[in-house]
């Protein structure tokens, strides 16, 4: 693992708890990595406020003001590259990367998901395993590629479907999963340890 700590861009939409989970991670020292910049596409995102709160660069970048996604994108690579970003983190980010953002930093862009890929992928994850009558669900850490939530998967977590369970509650039991693994598959990043090869990532092991 690298002496400098993890340059890390997070990109997010929402009110970014897995943001928080990332920065708590950090501050605790279990991730070896800094928060280079916080991009949102909504200017009231409570996320850019738990950023501020951390002394993290915050900016908000407005869709309206571009033609187009790929526009959009090639002024959030813009600011990676101004902020030195070695990894690119969505949490909560409702837009679709386009290639412009992907193939200047391919395999450097991680996303986490509420289901266990390649199931219930997109939108309404939780209800979609509700709908299909799935005994286990649970999150997805996976790199970001041009389809949506395909990209190879680094590590997931499971999570039991109870007798019961709404939409709301299973999301609930899920995002606690979540809030550790994010910040685990962006440590294994940070010390070099993640390998592709094909659809699979490989996890070497710590000599350390």
């Amino acid at each position: 693992m690298s002496e400098s700590p993890l340059r890390l861009a997070v990109l997010a939409s929402g009110r970014g708890s897995n943001l928080q989970a990332i920065i708590d991670a950090i501050e605790q020292g279990r991730l070896h990595a800094r928060l280079a910049v916080v991009i949102s596409n909504k200017a009231a995102a409570p996320a850019l406020e738990r950023a501020r709160k951390h002394g993290a660069p915050t900016i908000f970048l407005d869709p309206k003001a571009t033609p187009d996604r790929e526009a959009y994108d090639a002024v959030i690579l813009e600011q990676l590259r101004q902020h030195d970003v070695g990894l690119v983190a969505l949490a909560g980010y409702m837009k679709i990367v386009t290639r412009v953002i992907i193939d200047a930093y391919a395999h450097r862009i991680v996303n986490i998901h509420p289901s266990l890929l390649p199931s219930f992928p997109g939108l309404k994850a939780q209800q979609q395993a509700l709908d299909g009558g799935v005994k286990v669900s649970g999150c997805t850490v996976h790199f970001v590629e041009e389809g949506v939530d395909t990209g190879p998967i680094i590590c997931q977590a499971a999570v039991p479907v109870l007798e019961g369970d709404q939409a709301e509650s299973l999301e609930a039991r899920i995002l606690v999963e979540e809030h550790h693994l994010y910040p685990e598959a962006i440590q294994l990043f940070a010390e070099g340890r993640l390998m592709i090869e094909g659809r699979r990532v490989r996890i070497r092991a710590n000599h350390v």
